[in-house]
């Protein structure tokens, strides 16, 4: 009786085990191939992104790069519109979040905050400006308000923030190859407003968080849709 009571513990907790690696297993799957979390850590994309918003990226929609099993899952390449978040090609272990505005092969101009693609002013129902004045053509930071013409390289895309005058992108640094995309802004899944808490270090912001859990969450962000209220059709 020992002997049969042992050997179905044996049983169980290799059922166990197994169960548990195969978790781990999908998870991983999930997150090297289709959905990732990411903290929006600045106001660059205001009003559509907040600072706090925790997101999922969707990587299935562009599909994997390794050439090995990319004709498996859906693929598209990004289009203008898309918010993607991003390796930083200063930084690559920095991610960043901004908008496609300029695609391969494209001409970028912008003047007095309007922006051209290929001499045609694009719709931007999306942008906001804070600070309610045009920088001159000579100022030291003039490409925040005017820039180019600029012509996309192949392969690579030109990216801003809708928050166009606190956003540190390609007016600045230039333009993201497409091998330093990671995927696209999909949904909020939980919006935490830090804008009253200058944490020091992760410790106490964690501790910051559980204190003011309830009272500082936004709830009306919970399973917010990114930027579902705009169509781009096929651009």
């Amino acid at each position: 009786m020992a002997a049969a009571n042992e050997s179905v513990k044996k049983t169980t907790i290799r059922e166990y085990y197994e169960a548990l690696l195969i978790a781990i297993v999908f998870i991983n799957f999930a997150r090297i191939f289709a959905f990732q979390a990411f903290k929006i850590p600045s106001g660059s994309m205001e009003d559509n992104l907040l600072t706090g918003d925790h997101i999922f990226v969707n990587k299935f929609i562009y599909g994997p790069k390794d050439p090995m099993v990319s004709g498996l899952l859906p693929l598209r390449e990004p289009r203008r519109g898309d918010i993607i978040v991003f390796r930083w090609p200063d930084d690559p272990k920095t991610d960043f979040v901004k908008r496609v505005v300029g695609l391969p092969g494209e001409t970028v101009t912008i003047r007095e905050k309007r922006v051209f693609i290929d001499g045609r002013e694009i719709a931007e129902p999306y942008v906001v400006f804070r600070t309610g004045e045009t920088l001159r053509a000579n100022h030291p930071d003039a490409n925040r308000d005017h820039f180019g013409p600029f012509k996309v390289p192949p392969g690579e895309y030109f990216m801003m923030g809708d928050n166009r005058d606190r956003s540190h992108d390609s007016r600045f640094w230039g333009t993201v190859p497409r091998a330093m995309m990671k995927g696209r802004a999909f949904m909020v899944y939980w919006s935490f407003d830090l804008e009253q808490m200058t944490p020091r270090n992760r410790l106490e912001e964690i501790g910051m968080v559980l204190r003011s859990f309830f009272r500082n969450t936004r709830w009306k962000r919970s399973f917010f849709i990114v930027d579902r209220k705009y169509h781009y059709g096929n651009e």
